[in-house]
């Protein structure tokens, strides 16, 4: 996988989809360094409560970036696998591996001949694939990962909220580097432009996640064969409202 200077990935290219090259950067990590982690380790203490998972319970990161909630998940006592599809980020995650803690890489579109008793998607890591068809491939892949009593956990962004509050244009520095984002809405997408320069040389990246309500996510479900069994807004589990909710996290199985 390689960075790219001055140019998007091709589309037609599996290998060069753009979220394969820019999650693979080092300048992707700089730019979400001050992600709330005390946040999601919050989140991972109620989420896990709340699915009453016993102690060695089987976990699958999946999209697990360097792991760093991987290896929450493990220090509360749990058997974790981290995935992701970045070799950088399970590069520099494997230096944590121990006993019940491992990381690979993966697609998050095949399934798993190991089951699990939960499969986390954080954080909004869903929708970014080209060819639609692929989301239902996914959800459809971590049915198939799921033990017979398993459950799954999609976190993702809530879509009209998002909307109705994109910040169009900021910078935002970052180790001394301008990072120029500009956001849009378009064509069922929300798009996020990075450009910035180091070191003498410009770069150029684009976001795009489908924005997927709730309403497309149960349609998908119910084609993959899936239960949605609960709703939540927010990282403390709170009520789902669709105008007001910073988060949609779906439970199911």
């Amino acid at each position: 996988m390689s960075e790219i200077s001055n140019k998007e990935s091709q589309i037609g290219n599996q290998k060069s989809n753009w979220f394969a090259s820019w999650f693979d950067t080092t300048y992707y990590h700089i730019l979400y360094k001050e992600r709330n982690y005390r946040e999601a380790q919050v989140f991972m203490d109620n989420l896990t409560h709340y699915l009453n998972l016993p102690e060695k319970a089987k976990v699958l990161d999946l999209a697990c970036g360097k792991g760093r909630h991987a290896i929450y998940l493990n220090q509360l006592g749990f058997d974790v696998t981290g995935v992701d599809l970045s070799e950088n980020s399970i590069a520099a995650a494997k230096k944590n591996e121990k006993d019940y803690l491992h990381f690979k890489v993966h697609d998050m579109r095949e399934p798993f001949e190991e089951k699990f008793d939960a499969i986390f998607n954080l954080f909004t890591s869903f929708g970014y694939f080209e060819n639609d068809d692929d989301n239902l491939v996914t959800l459809k892949s971590i049915k198939q990962s799921l033990t017979e009593y398993g459950f799954a956990v999609i976190d993702f962004m809530n879509v009209q909220n998002v909307i109705e509050n994109l910040v169009s244009d900021e910078i935002k520095t970052v180790e001394e580097i301008d990072f120029h984002i500009k956001r849009t809405y378009k064509d069922g997408h929300i798009f996020k432009e990075i450009a910035f320069e180091d070191k003498g040389e410009k770069f150029h990246f684009i976001e795009r996640v489908r924005a997927f309500t709730l309403e497309d996510f149960q349609t998908m479900m119910e084609e993959a064969g899936i239960f949605l069994l609960d709703i939540f807004g927010d990282y403390k589990l709170k009520k789902f409202h669709k105008k007001d909710s910073e988060r949609l996290i779906m439970i199911f199985k």
